[in-house]
């Protein structure tokens, strides 16, 4: 069986998958996850899967038109932005760099137009001033990636740009919950474990040259993800971390998740990540990597006010700014080699 294989070049993968849209028995999409936290797994996806996902899309944003591509166009979330655009009738704006007012200025139209962001675009886009402005001129501003701090996405509403939070994967044909809300047709439940499964038409067929994989996570109709949650009250997802995100230091469970969430909360604190790291004493030692100037024992006592003490980092390491891959997800593989 043949696959199409979206193209690192934005105009090249555009044209692609506009052939791919129209052709009568169209090939599967192959598409490489990022491997953020592991070996990167290739994933099939149907052209139904991942247009009923755009179809989805339209309807709970009340709306299409034109999509400016900010995103790598051979990850999901960068196919899906160019699939959108097309089904609405428009060719997609390709951004160079972080400049959508650039974008906008060069290619005017009357239509309305929609952005997909990693939070660190977004957080860098609203430090200027003539992009701040621009993202209030688009329709809908959709962060995805990776969670999106209460603080930074205040910020963003304040300015007056209107932010969607999604969360999916390749597996499930990009953002399938917008908002804690599954797209029309997408289910989801959170099982006995708390891992979240997922149903519904946008899923992947399976992983290429790994039937294994494919059998562990495709199970009666639900892909089975790596991410643990809870529905709230109100009846919206909250992904509370990964299934192998907790460690265990000196016998105490710590949710590095929540830890990081809460460094990244202090005024002082730009970015940060947390992780567990092999100790002789503790088995596990957690360590949080910090773009920012906040003492040590200042960082610890801020944990400590809303979490156990116990979960604080013992061990801080300066940076001045994360690694990343290229859609945007902090690479946690390098930080991990780092330490």
């Amino acid at each position: 069986m043949s696959f199409l294989r979206p193209s690192d070049e934005p105009p090249v993968a555009v044209r692609q998958l506009a052939r791919w849209l129209e052709d009568d028995q169209p090939e599967p999409l192959l598409i490489e996850t990022s491997g953020s936290t592991g070996r990167p797994k290739r994933v099939v996806l149907p052209r139904d899967a991942v247009v009923a996902s755009a179809t989805a899309s339209a309807a709970r944003l009340q709306g299409s038109g034109r999509w400016l591509l900010a995103l790598p166009s051979s990850y999901v979330a960068g196919v899906q932005v160019v699939v959108r655009s097309l089904l609405a009738g428009h060719a997609p704006v390709v951004v160079d760099g972080l400049d959508v007012a650039g974008a906008l200025a060069g290619h005017r139209t009357d239509a309305a137009d929609f952005l997909s962001l990693v939070p660190t675009q977004l957080h860098r886009m609203l430090d200027r001033a003539d992009q701040r402005k621009a993202l209030t001129s688009v329709h809908t501003v959709l962060v995805g990636g990776g969670g999106l701090d209460a603080q930074l996405r205040r910020r963003a509403e304040d300015a007056g740009v209107r932010v969607v939070v999604t969360y999916g994967s390749s597996e499930t044909a990009g953002g399938c919950v917008y908002d804690g809300r599954p797209l029309d047709g997408v289910e989801v439940r959170v099982d006995d474990t708390g891992r979240v499964r997922i149903g519904g038409p946008t899923l992947f067929s399976r992983y290429e040259g790994d039937p294994q994989l494919t059998a562990e996570c495709l199970v009666d109709g639900w892909f089975l993800t790596s991410d643990t949650g809870r529905v709230d009250d109100t009846g919206r997802l909250r992904i509370t971390g990964r299934i192998d995100d907790v460690v265990i230091s000196g016998g105490v469970k710590v949710p590095v998740p929540a830890v990081a969430e809460r460094l990244r909360e202090h005024a002082l604190v730009e970015d940060a990540e947390v992780l567990g790291v092999p100790d002789d004493e503790w088995g596990q030692r957690v360590v949080a990597v910090v773009v920012g100037t906040a003492p040590d024992p200042e960082l610890r006592d801020w944990v400590g006010l809303v979490h156990p003490r116990s979960w604080a980092p013992t061990r801080f390491v300066r940076v001045a700014e994360l690694p990343r891959l290229r859609n945007g997800k902090v690479d946690q593989q390098a930080i991990r080699a780092a330490l």
